[in-house]
């Protein structure tokens, strides 16, 4: 398998249900791509900033270093741990569940109340520095959680185009990350079809 630490031109769209649960996203910030491409968006530390801040949950400057992106690849497969035995309805793994319990009681998450001059009071989750890390391990682990205890946990599935790792919200009949693994599958089949045809 090629590895890629991060290929913008090979990046997939969001799969279904990562607009809504923060750690489906997560969980598929990891992913395979025909040809064996590995992209992996947490794969170095500018790489992990980046896709901390584009989510909220780190300032663009965090200054991200090796050992927290190590720490949150480590998160992301406990979490995939626990979304495969989900969707497996299989028992899950003590360790993974460890993990993200672990991840939970790091810190607080709930928002503090501040007050700006000019436009009165607001509430946001003020950190410092050395706590970024905590943050964000706390709310991925805790959307986790929420998607593996919800209503949208039975419609918890992977792609079902080979090779393709990623986990989806499915609604309806669509069992796809998105429209190219879809299409790879009905060409696969429509390939399938004509060669039995043939034979």
């Amino acid at each position: 398998m090629r590895a890629a630490r991060e290929t913008p031109a090979a990046a997939l769209p969001p799969a279904p249900g990562a607009e809504q649960y923060l750690a489906l996203d997560f969980a598929d910030s990891a992913y395979v791509l025909p040809g064996g491409h590995f992209i992996d968006l947490l794969g170095t530390p500018e790489s992990t900033n980046r896709w901390l801040a584009e989510r909220g949950l780190a300032p663009a400057d965090a200054g991200v270093q090796e050992m927290c992106a190590t720490q949150l690849r480590v998160l992301r497969e406990h979490v995939r741990a626990l979304f495969a035995a989900r969707v497996a309805r299989q028992p899950v793994l003590p360790a993974a569940l460890s993990a993200v319990n672990d991840a939970l009681s790091r810190t607080s998450t709930a928002a503090l109340l501040l007050w700006d001059e000019m436009s009165g009071p607001y509430r946001a989750a003020v950190c410092p520095p050395n706590e970024i890390l905590d943050r964000a391990l706390a709310t991925l682990a805790a959307d986790a959680a929420d998607l593996l205890t919800g209503s949208d946990a039975d419609f918890l599935t992977t792609c079902d185009s080979v090779p393709c790792n990623r986990y989806l919200i499915r609604h309806g009949r669509r069992h796809w990350c998105s429209t190219r693994c879809g299409d790879r599958v009905r060409a696969a089949r429509a390939y399938a079809r004509a060669k039995s045809k043939v034979d």
